[in-house]
């Protein structure tokens, strides 16, 4: 998207800046500040009596801006963002993304680490919960996956679990993948995934509307939830609690008329009562890619053949075996534990259950069929086939 010609942020940004950051300046107040003065540099000279003629700002509101339009340090701000390889884009660049710009409240100011392309504005969003189950997290990473090979672009959150895996998803089919970070891009949260931020900013971005340094406060991620929603063509729910950040993007989605999915869960997980209540209330009911598409209507048409091809590709890959299990030497006991493994996690005593041997032999055949590749230890003494 940025040729030479291009500055690093947007032309005129320390203007933004400063008056973004002013007290009692949201994007909503921004848009008509604009809208009422015609220019930046009419806002920044207006008196308080002239504020006050716009709609919704109060004398109170009027004298806070006045006061601090002029008070954030913008050169600071912008050199610290370039230390960080971090662009900041206004939105009459034509760099910021297109789906955004069209939102009622779209963020004047976008922090964006990575690059961003034209083909982002076909976007899904995937969310869900940060306490999700092995099924959550394997379904995520597959939908994503055969939907970036397609030539989506994933969005996300960047926490853990279902956005973790999404974004994980993304990168192994080599595709594309934004994530929207509820704090400054000085730096990553949750910290654990830094090696996953320096990847996505490899295949995408990540990106924030909130300065360089501001913390992980729960109040920002609303804020950053609308965004996913904004650049999305449709959310994409896999497992949330009743209330969660992922009905929150859910919610945003339909204000900003995107359409929102959910793939079903068990009905004794608590993790399934968001999806669940989201297909009761009109969200639609997906179970393969297709369906997701034929939810996102002619967009969703016009690649949809692409995606039965990526799909059957994968899912060929799928069912070749990584190791022909009948020319590997297996013990007795290691064969039986494996029959009793499968996609699902079962604990050890499960295993030592189903297997009906002595628990000592079912330790022993576990860490050997991890040494050979063929199972995989998941926290909680639980294993699954690989």
């Amino acid at each position: 998207m940025k040729d030479k010609t291009e500055p690093f942020h947007s032309e005129n940004i320390e203007t933004w800046l400063r008056l973004i950051r002013a007290e009692g300046v949201g994007p909503i107040t921004f848009r008509r500040l604009l809208d009422h003065f015609g220019s930046l540099d009419k806002i920044m000279g207006a008196s308080t009596l002239q504020l006050t003629k716009v709609q919704g700002i109060g004398s109170k509101t009027a004298e806070n801006i006045a006061r601090t339009r002029n008070l954030f340090d913008s050169e600071k701000e912008m050199d610290e963002a370039a230390k960080c390889g971090v662009q900041i884009l206004h939105w009459d660049d034509p760099r910021y993304p297109p789906p955004l710009k069209g939102i009622d409240d779209p963020p004047p100011v976008l922090y964006v680490k990575g690059t961003l392309v034209r083909s982002d504005s076909l976007s899904l969003g995937i969310v869900g919960s940060r306490r999700c189950s092995h099924y959550g997290q394997e379904q995520t990473e597959r939908f994503s996956h055969l939907l970036a090979a397609a030539g989506l672009t994933i969005v996300s959150g960047l926490a853990r679990g279902i956005d973790s895996a999404a974004h994980r998803g993304a990168i192994s089919a080599r595709g594309r993948t934004i994530a929207v970070q509820g704090c400054g891009l000085a730096r990553c949260f949750p910290p654990e995934n830094q090696k996953l931020f320096e990847k996505i900013c490899e295949n995408g971005a990540v990106i924030s509307e909130l300065p360089l340094t501001y913390e992980p406060l729960s109040e920002n991620f609303p804020g950053r939830n609308r965004l996913i929603a904004g650049l999305s063509l449709g959310i994409l729910v896999v497992e949330a609690a009743p209330r969660s950040g992922a009905l929150i993007t859910a919610k945003a989605a339909l204000e900003y008329n995107r359409e929102v999915m959910a793939i079903p869960g068990r009905i004794d997980s608590p993790t399934s009562k968001g999806p669940h209540e989201l297909i009761k209330q009109g969200a639609s009911l997906v179970d393969c890619v297709e369906e997701i598409m034929d939810t996102l209507g002619i967009i969703g048409q016009e690649i949809k053949e692409h995606v039965a091809q990526s799909a059957a590709q994968t899912q060929k890959q799928v069912e070749t075996p990584l190791f022909d299990i009948s020319r590997m030497n297996l013990s007795q006991t290691e064969r039986a534990v494996l029959s009793v493994l499968d996609s699902q996690p079962l604990h050890t005593e499960e295993i030592i259950a189903s297997a009906d041997l002595r628990a000592g032999a079912i330790h022993s055949a576990l860490i050997s069929l991890q040494l050979k590749g063929l199972i995989k230890q998941l926290p909680g003494n639980l294993y699954v086939k690989r």
